[in-house]
């Protein structure tokens, strides 16, 4: 019909509304985001701007003559690389102490079904959520007893047995991923199983074993508490422990030399996830490996 207006569908009006509504929640959301990263960006920028500042504070200043002397201060054997040299072999040896015994006690738990698997697993989970500050008098007390204060061998046991329960967790899911029918052609070969969990489960689980390993090792990076009291000589104490250098009497803190051991103090994690992730590859990529 003549001078007759075409009117837009009903439900368009409707579909208008959603996307402004969607609209608005996405721009919420950034927001939100946003301002939750700069809670983390903001200590981070403290730190970089307080490394270049002879004269840093608390306070986020730009310096206004930037300087190394605070690099310079905290490069020396005693403030530095023996204390990250005690806090590698710290997180090393417990890494690899985790992992070797994690392997062990998931494969049964992977591979063989029984009515035992789940009460062990949930034991095993129990024991993720005893806090270390809970058990370390009587930990004290053997060490004690047995002679072990001060012994970076002891510390490193026992800091591995705090990290364990996840460990086991973490490489039985990981473990899982492995068809069990590689395995079995294997056995059907006449390799033990050992040599099977050798020779095909653990090369195809490599990625999920770094995990583990680069987990340990940060937990074991950052611990102070198990350190502070069970090893005793100034030598033998970690990073961790030794960042109480700059805290002075009376308040005093070398706020500067602080942030520069703190940067420095991070630079191996980071190098070591950076070389473990790209050394890892594709480890899961099974696809072919049941062709034949």
């Amino acid at each position: 019909m003549t001078g007759s207006r075409l009117r837009a569908p009903a439900g368009a009006d409707s579909t208008t509304t959603t996307r402004s509504a969607r609209s608005r929640a996405r721009v919420g959301a950034d927001i939100a985001l946003v301002a939750i990263g700069l809670c983390f960006v903001a200590p981070l920028l403290w730190l970089l701007l307080a490394a270049v500042d002879p004269q840093a504070g608390y306070q986020t200043t730009v310096p206004s003559t930037p300087s190394t002397d605070n690099f310079r201060a905290v490069l020396t054997p005693e403030l530095l690389f023996r204390p990250l040299a005690n806090s590698f072999l710290l997180s090393a040896g417990t890494a690899v102490v985790n992992v070797l015994v994690a392997v062990l006690a998931a494969y049964p738990l992977s591979r063989y079904q029984s009515r035992f698997n789940k009460p062990f697993m949930y034991t095993v989970l129990f024991g993720t959520s005893l806090p270390v500050t809970a058990i370390m008098v009587p930990v004290y007390g053997l060490f004690v007893q047995l002679q072990l204060l001060d012994s970076m061998a002891a510390t490193i046991f026992f800091m591995a047995t705090t990290t364990l329960p996840m460990a086991i967790w973490m490489t039985k899911n990981f473990m899982d991923s492995v068809p069990l029918e590689l395995e079995e052609a294997a056995w059907m070969d006449g390799a033990s199983n050992m040599a099977a969990l050798r020779t095909i489960v653990l090369p195809l689980m490599r990625q999920g074993l770094g995990v583990v390993f680069i987990f340990v090792f940060i937990q074991a990076w950052g611990n102070f508490f198990v350190p502070f009291i069970l090893l005793l000589s100034p030598s033998k104490q970690p990073a961790a422990v030794s960042i109480f250098s700059f805290f002075g009497q009376h308040g005093a803190i070398a706020y500067g030399q602080l942030a520069a051991f703190s940067i420095l103090y991070s630079v191996p994690v980071l190098v070591l996830y950076a070389v473990v992730s790209r050394g890892m590859g594709n480890s899961f990529a099974l696809s072919g490996a049941m062709k034949g």
